[in-house]
């Protein structure tokens, strides 16, 4: 008994890293605990616990006098067995928390080992961590023994060991997807300005080479669109928008509304949003499905971004028919008999349409449309 429990100690220092003297401090604090116990020693005697390092042999010393009981001696090598183990467990524990505490904010991957209670539960090989519900993405669906990698969140100390905390929701899984994907961000020549996700559909991600022979976009895209390929693939083709970053504020915005054509960007500073004028068949394209374009646009610039069609702004500056080039007074009166009381009305119709109104011809009507789209084009 006395050498197997030698080996155990030996084994436990080199392979687990825990100090000979505790291990040994630990048996022996142990022993004398299950001893009192067993004895049931009084206040005024004096009990002591030696360990032999070299035989491993345990003695139990009750007022100077070993304790010789075959009782205690089976007492005693269970005792020193089960410290060994929780020894090994608290190592291995504190193991694990010093590994993983210094990798929060990288990725790591796994495979998912179960699924219970909402949590994604991932074997990252040495420890277990979690994907919490509210760090999972709500359109993705998760399989036992599928391979997923998720950003470290967080590593918390727990009285059953180290609780890892993973996610694939935060814009920063993106980020370092990018790094890991993309060698010109890795080593700084790209770097990333920014980034907008709405997780499960779309992200827009900023961009900015410090070389300038060094493509911002086309490093990020790859070769035939490699690189982001490999992104969409991990983030299971949630879309994604790679913005070229650019100081002038204009020029930025215009590239996060992209591929809308901009007409227009009115800046003011002082509250810090920007009307951007489009052309009315471009305005369901810059403003996206549900508004996402323009919203991410507006968290990846920092800019409140509100989009309008000329012809919107125009109805809304309330431009009476009269100041349309070609509308007098009476022709303004017949447009609104014929139900044209605003410049909205008049941009749903066309110049054979107009010709049917009366007392407005055919050449007329073609001034109004012309005169119209005069008063658009100065929006």
């Amino acid at each position: 008994m006395e050498q197997e429990i030698l080996s155990v100690l030996n084994y436990v220092e080199y392979e687990k890293g825990i100090e000979h003297e505790v291990l040994i401090d630990a048996i022996k604090s142990a022993l004398l605990s299950a001893a009192k116990k067993t004895l049931r020693v009084d206040d005024k005697e004096r009990i002591s616990v030696d360990f032999n390092d070299e035989s491993g042999k345990i003695s139990i010393y009750l007022d100077d006098k070993i304790v010789d009981s075959p009782k205690f001696g089976r007492i005693a090598a269970q005792t020193a067995k089960q410290v060994i183990i929780q020894k090994i467990k608290g190592a291995e524990r504190t193991s694990i928390y010093e590994e993983y505490k210094d990798k929060v904010g990288t990725i790591l991957s796994g495979s998912v080992h179960r699924l219970e209670r909402g949590y994604v539960v991932l074997d990252l090989g040495k420890a277990e961590a979690i994907i919490p519900k509210s760090e999972q993405v709500k359109k993705e669906h998760y399989r036992v023994s599928e391979r997923l990698r998720a950003l470290l969140l967080e590593v918390e100390q727990s009285s059953r060991g180290p609780r890892i905390i993973l996610s694939r929701k935060r814009e920063e899984f993106v980020s370092r997807l990018f790094e890991w994907e993309v060698p010109e961000i890795y080593e700084g020549t790209v770097t990333i300005k920014s980034i907008a996700r709405e997780s499960g559909e779309r992200t827009k991600i900023a961009v900015y080479s410090q070389d300038e022979n060094v493509d911002s976009v086309g490093a990020c895209v790859g070769v035939r669109g490699s690189r982001v390929k490999n992104i969409v693939n991990e983030l299971k083709g949630e879309k994604i928008d790679i913005v070229r970053w650019h100081p002038d504020e204009i020029v930025y915005i215009t590239n996060a509304l992209s591929p809308a054509e901009l007409k227009r960007i009115d800046l003011n500073k002082d509250k810090h949003n920007a009307l951007v004028v489009v052309a009315k068949d471009q305005l369901s394209l810059a403003i996206g499905k549900k508004g996402q374009n323009v919203r991410l646009a507006s968290m990846l610039t920092g800019w409140e971004i509100d989009v309008r069609s000329k012809e919107e702004l125009a109805e809304e500056r309330e431009i009476k028919l009269e100041e349309i080039p070609g509308v007098g007074k009476k022709t303004a009166q017949n447009l609104k008999d014929a139900g044209y009381k605003s410049i909205k009305d008049l941009t749903a119709v066309d110049a054979g349409k107009l010709a049917k109104v009366n007392g407005i011809g055919a050449k007329t009507a073609q001034k109004i449309v012309n005169g119209l789209k005069f008063v658009i084009s100065k929006m």
